[in-house]
């Protein structure tokens, strides 16, 4: 990469930054053999301590990567088998009889059924791991049969977490240190638990049309840390990167385990998220700029891990606002034309052609004890969760519905309805790639 293209790539990245309000970002490229990396802004806002490639974010659900590779390293060594039911492998999860048919397959590529979250009011009492998914049981209502949908679950990755716990006797926090990380050369910093650090990037909520940019605080607990709590930079993970693509040789993985992470499962479609998953990557495009990864978000951050396994190139970004993801879509579109491979990923079209809101589409939609709300207002349709605005929704084709954030006023985000064969009226929901089922029909809002 030459100078001039490194200095487009920072030029580009410098508007960007500016033009979505966000305090600070990190990018890094690998490619032919070589890692840049840029930098915008301040690592929390008005402060102007400036952000470096070393600074740790808050990446959320990519750290499910590193959980993901952590049980395909306990495959290889025959501590657990990919298709065998979890609970017939892991003492201590017998009261949960809604994951009986459950295996690790199903928990890492999100095709287990599972709803997305834990019961609230076990995760605020719950000791351990293991009574928290026992004290969630009753909310635990499979949304599909295994392998039979896509279902984006954070309790999948908790039973994960547990399971490692348990093969290895050492906490989730050592065990991924131990067999992943260090054995990887990643540096990363855990956001909650005995190993809590203090000087992660602070995350920020902002909205564009008001102006206003404001600091969050992280709220994931130490019991949900194997679905979201490393923080790294967009530096360390081009170097998770380059090892889970196969573009450098590590004793963590052999071929076929790689090649089962970054190949698509049968009947893994996440609408609205990525073109297909594997055991613990998304893949993203088609063709010869297709690309492996996942996104990740955090309280006020946003993170992005993107493979192009046939040339080894792997890129990185992170952002401490809400805004960063919006900014990623951006950058991603941009970055063929630096001539750096790679497949962008935004669903939401271009110019949004509105048609009428489909016929029964409004009722509550229910994953666990989490409830989906789509309700018919002045304004047009708004989508709650748990009784909270979310998104106003425009109706697309086919089912489809734009997402304008009610937080942030940025459309970036799909979703869609899927309808009862026998009636042909929506009866599930799907947003975030979370599947919801119909559960009652609601009125007009006021």
């Amino acid at each position: 990469m030459d100078a001039s293209v490194r200095a487009g790539v920072a030029a580009r990245l410098t508007e960007l930054a500016a033009e979505h309000a966000a305090p600070g970002t990190q990018l890094a490229v690998h490619h032919d053999d070589r890692t840049w990396t840029w930098t915008t802004g301040e690592t929390r806002h008005g402060t102007g301590v400036a952000m470096t490639d070393d600074h740790a974010v808050p990446i959320g659900s990519i750290t499910k990567v590193v959980t993901a590779a952590t049980v395909l390293a306990l495959v290889v060594d025959g501590d657990l088998d990919l298709d065998e039911p979890l609970v017939e492998q892991v003492p201590g999860l017998g009261a949960l009889p809604d994951v009986d048919g459950v295996t690790p397959r199903h928990l890492l590529s999100h095709t287990a059924g599972l709803p997305s979250d834990v019961r609230e009011s076990a995760l605020a009492t719950a000791a351990s791991r293991r009574r928290l998914l026992h004290d969630s049981a009753p909310a635990l209502v499979p949304v599909a049969p295994p392998g039979t949908a896509f279902s984006y679950s954070n309790v999948g990755y908790l039973l994960l977490g547990y399971a490692i716990e348990q093969v290895t006797g050492m906490d989730w926090a050592d065990a991924v240190r131990a067999i992943v990380l260090d054995p990887l050369g990643v540096s990363a910093k855990f956001v909650v638990g005995l190993h809590a650090a203090t000087d992660i990037v602070t995350g920020h909520t902002v909205n564009r049309s008001r102006g206003v940019v404001r600091p969050v605080a992280q709220s994931i607990t130490a019991l949900e840390a194997p679905a979201g709590a490393l923080a790294t930079s967009a530096r360390q993970l081009v170097q998770l990167g380059r090892a889970l693509s196969g573009a450098e040789g590590n004793d963590l993985l052999d071929p076929g385990s790689l090649k089962d992470m970054r190949g698509l499962v049968a009947g893994a479609l996440p609408f609205g998220m990525a073109d297909g998953w594997g055991l613990g990557l998304a893949g993203f495009g088609t063709g010869e700029n297709a690309v492996i990864g996942h996104d990740g978000t955090g309280d006020g951050t946003t993170a992005h891990l993107r493979m192009h396994p046939s040339t080894g190139t792997v890129v990185a970004f992170t952002a401490n606002s809400g805004s960063g993801f919006a900014l990623w879509r951006a950058l991603a579109d941009e970055l063929p034309g630096f001539g750096i491979p790679m497949s962008n990923f935004d669903p939401v079209p271009r110019v949004l052609d509105p048609v009428p809101a489909p016929r029964e589409c409004t009722g509550d939609y229910a994953n666990g004890d989490t409830v989906y709300t789509v309700c018919r207002t002045p304004a047009g349709l708004r989508l709650t969760v748990d009784g909270e605005p979310f998104a106003d929704l425009t109706p697309l084709r086919d089912l489809h519905f734009a997402m304008r954030d009610c937080d942030t006023g940025e459309t970036d985000q799909v979703g869609r309805f899927l309808t009862d064969e026998r009636t042909g009226t929506p009866a599930w929901l799907q947003v975030g790639g979370r599947l919801a089922r119909k559960v009652n029909a609601v009125r007009v809002a006021a």
